[in-house]
């Protein structure tokens, strides 16, 4: 991790929506967090929620695109992707997935990773944000 973590740092990339794209999503992840010992769940969950937006909103259409901002202290790292919207349902994590279901894991992933995720709605998109704390604390807020 960076020298600088006795504040708040804040990163920001905005991809196209292309599925190709998620693994520059990760590797842009991979080189912000190199050295944290959050730097593997992060990128997972930067693989995951990418993905959702690619796949689930307008973000994965023609013109498309999707979000991620980064944020770093020493006491947390947050994630947030933001989508293009046009969804029509509200993302959630599904509890009971049959064996070979196809989609319907990420989101269940991230909040078994995550300390804490959270999906804000608005007017051009949704944004759904993951919050891990570095000394395993949950339910407090990054800012």
């Amino acid at each position: 991790m960076h020298e600088y973590t006795s504040s708040t740092r804040v990163w920001g990339l905005t991809c196209p929506g292309f599925p190709e794209e998620v693994s520059r999503a990760r590797r842009w992840t991979r080189d912000i967090l190199r050295g944290s010992p959050l730097a593997d769940d992060v990128e997972l969950i930067v693989s995951e929620l990418s993905a959702n937006a690619i796949l689930h909103t307008a973000s994965g259409l023609e013109s498309g695109r999707f979000h991620l901002a980064l944020a770093v202290s020493g006491r947390a790292i947050a994630l947030s992707v933001t989508d293009d919207g046009g969804a029509t349902t509200t993302p959630k994590a599904e509890e009971d997935q049959a064996d070979d279901a196809e989609h319907g894991r990420g989101l269940r992933l991230v909040s078994v990773i995550a300390h804490r995720v959270v999906v804000h709605d608005s007017d051009g998109g949704r944004t759904v944000t993951a919050e891990l704390f570095t000394d395993g604390r949950k339910g407090e807020h990054l800012c």
